[in-house]
């Protein structure tokens, strides 16, 4: 379930060309910023404005005026980033998304119809085609011991050589309001996660994250 094939349709980004690349998620983070600069100018043809430079944003998004688009990024159509919502940069938003109040966004990809609506922080990971996070949920996206994030599966362990690496949400991953996704967490699709959790490692597709860590399979 760590593969990129098996967590996301690539259907749904304007990255989907760079991501079919990779074998693991995780390994596309240190290209984002590189992504979205040969990316932006293109699409100045496909109903994109240049509103400052290297900041892209779809004619048909919504932007509030309290709001901080760092470059690089890309807002894509009818995409809604509401009051103070911090765009750090290395941003690439999908189409339909929304960003909402004092959410901050830094090294990520939001395939489409992503949600990430009250006071959520998103640094270096991925969120799958509608996911969403409730009110407050956030990504962790360092160790508080600063070592090199791994990935922990029922294999064991996994390096992944990176010492900034949030959360990588499946397509339709729910999080419940509150949560803390550790560094290096992986959720399969469709999974969901209740809220207050503290996540870490990685949670297989189609499960529910409950209360104290249990995992169980939707039925």
């Amino acid at each position: 379930m760590l593969n990129i094939q098996e967590l996301f349709d690539l259907t749904h980004t304007l990255a989907g060309d760079y991501l079919v690349r990779f074998t693991y998620p995780w390994e596309a983070l240190s290209g984002v910023k590189e992504l979205i600069l040969s990316l932006g100018p293109a699409l100045e043809e496909k109903g994109y404005v240049q509103v400052a430079p290297q900041v892209w944003v779809h004619e048909s998004a919504v932007i509030a005026p309290t709001a901080y688009l760092g470059a690089p990024c890309i807002i894509g159509p009818k995409t809604e980033v509401r009051h103070c919502a911090f765009i750090r940069g290395s941003a690439l938003v999908g189409e339909g998304c929304v960003v909402g109040n004092s959410v901050e966004l830094k090294n990520v990809i939001l395939f489409d119809g992503v949600q990430t609506p009250h006071y959520n922080y998103v640094g270096d990971s991925i969120l799958g085609y509608k996911a969403h996070m409730g009110a407050g949920s956030i990504t962790s996206n360092v160790k508080s011991d600063k070592t090199l994030v791994t990935v922990r599966d029922e294999n064991g362990r996994m390096e992944t050589g990176l010492k900034k690496f949030g959360a990588m949400l499946g397509d339709h991953v729910e999080v419940g309001c509150n949560s803390v996704l550790n560094p290096g967490t992986v959720i399969g699709r469709e999974s969901n996660i209740y809220p207050l959790s503290c996540v870490r490692g990685t949670v297989p597709a189609r499960s529910i994250w409950k209360t104290g860590g249990v995992v169980v399979p939707k039925r």
